[in-house]
């Protein structure tokens, strides 16, 4: 028995959020007294080595071009290597491809799934007991997975990266896809281009501005800021709207729930449908010229005051610590 994890490479490097997943699955492992397999698709020599040192005693490698691409062929691979390593529990992010397959890999094992994991689980015989958040990130609730097979993702940047000397054993793994009957064409694949910064779902600083900044044309200050904290710019939902910036920058409840250790919100009111995607965050600054807007009551700092005299002085005024400092 082993515990399985699936492992996503993007543009070259192992994904944030697989490493925390391995890390995750090891400590599970730990508890539970077995070993940890990773299942990977094209990945290289380097990769595989981090994989190892994120905690994989051994890792399935697939060559495979449909896996990527389609949720039925990736639960169709994972549904053969659990099947194969006779895995009790099977780990994913909860990104893009983990709420596409894990319900569906839920389903065909009758496994119980417990989505958006936001903590280490409490091993109870052979039950988990997982927390996760609830109503909008406003509360927690723990839910114990008592079938046989269990299924679990991950909210990304709810755990540490930590690699260390950890060497895996590598397999290759083949996967049969001719029994999948699948509905899905892909034409074409395009990549959002977030201009060499980090992915949002895996960022640890964010820079988001709303529409106090009244219009497309004033955001060079958010991307001034974000480029001395080197952090990535985001955005609320009106702004993606009426098309300021790409859907892709979108954060909140109908876009990308984030956790950053450091989330700076300029002119954005903080609706609740917002709040939800970030309230994760570690600490919450907030700049606003509104003293009522409902941001305040979540932000760890509050800044009352234009945007457009505050950003551009915050801006300088890093540049000259950072000068210092170096």
């Amino acid at each position: 028995m082993s515990i399985l994890v699936y492992t996503e490479i993007n543009k070259g490097r192992v994904k944030k959020a697989s490493l925390e997943c391995i890390n995750y699955a090891s400590k599970i492992a730990e508890m539970m007294g077995t070993t940890v397999t990773a299942l990977v698709n094209n990945a290289d020599a380097g990769q595989l080595e981090e994989i190892g040192k994120a905690g994989a005693a051994k890792i399935l490698s697939v060559k495979n071009d449909k896996i990527g691409s389609d949720s039925m062929n990736v639960s169709a691979a994972m549904e053969q290597a659990a099947k194969a390593e006779s895995a009790k529990v099977i780990i994913f992010a909860f990104d893009i491809v983990g709420k596409a397959v894990a319900p569906r890999l839920s389903a065909k094992l009758k496994a119980g799934l417990v989505a958006g994991a936001v903590d280490y689980p409490v091993v109870n015989g052979a039950n988990l007991e997982v927390k996760k958040n609830v109503f909008s990130g406003k509360a927690t609730a723990v839910y114990t997975i008592n079938s046989d097979m269990k299924v679990i993702s991950l909210l990304p940047n709810s755990f540490p990266v930590k690699l260390g000397d950890n060497k895996a054993t590598v397999a290759d793994f083949a996967v049969d896809l001719s029994t999948v009957n699948s509905r899905i064409v892909v034409k074409e694949v395009k990549t959002n281009d977030a201009g060499g910064m980090v992915p949002l779902p895996e960022a640890e600083l964010v820079v988001s501005a709303g529409r106090g900044l009244k219009g497309p044309e004033n955001w060079k200050m958010v991307e001034d800021l974000a480029g001395v904290l080197g952090a990535t710019t985001a955005c609320s939902r009106p702004v993606a709207d009426m098309h300021w910036r790409p859907h892709h920058e979108h954060v909140g409840q109908t876009g990308i729930a984030i956790r950053p250790n450091l989330y700076i919100a300029i002119g954005i009111s903080g609706a609740i449908q917002h709040l939800a995607g970030v309230n994760g965050s570690k600490t919450i600054v907030v700049i606003n010229n509104d003293k009522e807007a409902p941001f305040f009551k979540s932000a760890d700092y509050g800044v009352i005051g234009d945007a457009f005299t505050i950003v551009p002085k915050l801006t300088e005024a890093l540049k000259k610590f950072k000068a210092h400092q170096n």
